[in-house]
């Protein structure tokens, strides 16, 4: 490659990937060295990779192909002009369509409700230390800057590894609810989860229960601050945040309250049944694709809920994912089914798919707020009927439900709900969301 060759590269190579579930916005910056030898990195805006090392690996006069290892993506490109070309993203014999465009500026998301300074309360990172697990917790506490004790809330992420913001493309859901909290009165602790940032620990080796000792650690840090009430201590829960709310409220009598934010209220194999059609119904796939996936799913869940060895799950799930082709497959296919099956064939998957949130919410003593997106395909709003029915079986009656029309899993106005739509949104919350929580919390906790 000549330095005209770099020079009529050089820039921000810009365009979207349209995947059934998921739409992301890549960016491929092209410099080049003292040498004039080409320096190539990938950035994928909604999830924050950034500047991941790429090798060129052919360049002519009207085309080129870009590798990036650390994924082991391939890009194949064909020159339109100057500024465009045509070309896909490849993985594992999987094509996909991508056209990048050039521009000099790099592209960068729009969340205008993430929090900007200066900041009328006051902010602190805390480290604490759950003793029953041992694990080191590091996490931030945002109190209204008064001198009167104040209600707070410990925030409870969803699944998988989440940061203390609950980071999800760009968006930071709990940093805009903890901001729009402490403005109002009420002090928020937001955690990261174990393994992630500041906290020790892993969470693949982990379950629901587990966390739930975690919070409980984060309420026990509460009660000693002079700056919380003691009396006025709750939880709010997102998606698996909203099942871990209950177990953590029924083991302590500290909790004056908790907010499940679609939360389950049914068992989590039919949770994740119901996921799946209503992601792939609003993916726009077909109806014999849904069935098909919905078959392939309950052989996993049989294999996960009647093989307790792991090594024969494996063997079991290789089979059936790779349709018997296994031992056929090249490195990278054999990769991407082992990297599905790691998702399942674990600790915390085994404990969700058969754990039934009803004899737990029966158990619960303190008000609930249960609050569902109508559009959400993660966790449906039929859930809210599920959740009152148990809590109020078990004689408590101050629970309130509510379904949020045309908000999805995130609380965000969307067009399907589906997952797709999450890093299109700029919206990080519906306001009403927002207010409706701090009234119903400041109701709960006026003394």
């Amino acid at each position: 490659m000549n330095q005209a060759d770099a020079q009529n590269l050089n820039g921000y190579w810009v365009g979207k990937v349209n995947l059934p579930t998921l739409k992301i916005t890549t960016s491929f910056h092209v410099s080049e060295d003292e040498s004039g030898k080409p320096i190539i990195t990938l950035s994928v805006l909604e999830d924050g990779t950034k500047d991941l090392p790429c090798e060129l690996i052919k360049v002519t006069t009207d085309s080129m192909v870009i590798y990036t290892p650390k994924n082991d993506h391939t890009y194949s490109g064909v020159f339109q002009n100057d500024t465009t070309i045509k070309g896909e993203w490849s993985k594992n014999g999987i094509n996909t369509p991508l056209n990048l465009v050039k521009t000099d500026e790099v592209p960068i998301l729009k969340r205008p409700q993430i929090p900007q300074p200066p900041f009328p309360y006051l902010i602190e990172d805390v480290e604490y230390v759950n003793t029953e697990s041992g694990y080191k917790l590091a996490g931030t506490l945002t109190c209204p800057d008064t001198t009167s004790p104040c209600p707070a809330v410990v925030m409870i992420t969803g699944s998988s590894a989440q940061d203390r913001d609950e980071t999800i493309y760009g968006h930071k859901l709990f940093w805009v609810i903890a901001d729009y909290f402490a403005r109002n009165g009420i002090a928020v602790l937001r955690v990261d989860d174990r393994g992630v940032g500041g906290s020790e620990g892993n969470i693949s080796t982990a379950t629901s229960k587990d966390f739930a000792g975690d919070v409980l650690a984060g309420v026990e840090l509460l009660t000693t601050r002079k700056e919380i009430d003691p009396q006025n201590i709750g939880l709010i829960g997102h998606s698996e945040g909203g099942l871990i709310a209950p177990i953590a409220a029924t083991k302590s009598k500290d909790i004056a309250f908790i907010v499940m934010m679609a939360g389950p209220g049914t068992v989590g194999e039919q949770i994740l049944k119901e996921q799946n059609a209503l992601a792939l119904e609003a993916a726009g796939l077909p109806e014999f694709q849904i069935k098909q996936s919905a078959m392939i799913n309950q052989r996993i869940f049989e294999i996960i809920k009647t093989e307790p060895d792991s090594a024969k799950t494996l063997e079991q799930l290789r089979t059936i994912l790779s349709q018997g082709f296994y031992p056929g497959m090249n490195d990278e296919m054999k990769a991407a089914i082992d990297a599905k099956i790691a998702g399942v064939n674990n600790n915390w998957f085994r404990y969700f798919l058969t754990y039934d949130p009803k004899p737990t919410l029966e158990k619960v003593t303190c008000p609930v707020l249960a609050i569902n997106g109508a559009k959400d395909v993660q966790v449906p709003v039929s859930n809210l009927d599920s959740i009152k029915s148990a809590i109020t079986s078990g004689g408590n009656t101050k629970v309130t439900t509510i379904a949020f029309e045309n908000l999805n899993h995130l609380f965000q106005n969307c067009d399907t709900g589906s997952a797709a739509e999450y890093s299109q949104i700029e919206e990080t919350i519906d306001s009403e969301v927002l207010k409706t929580m701090k009234n119903w919390i400041v109701k709960q906790t006026k003394n």
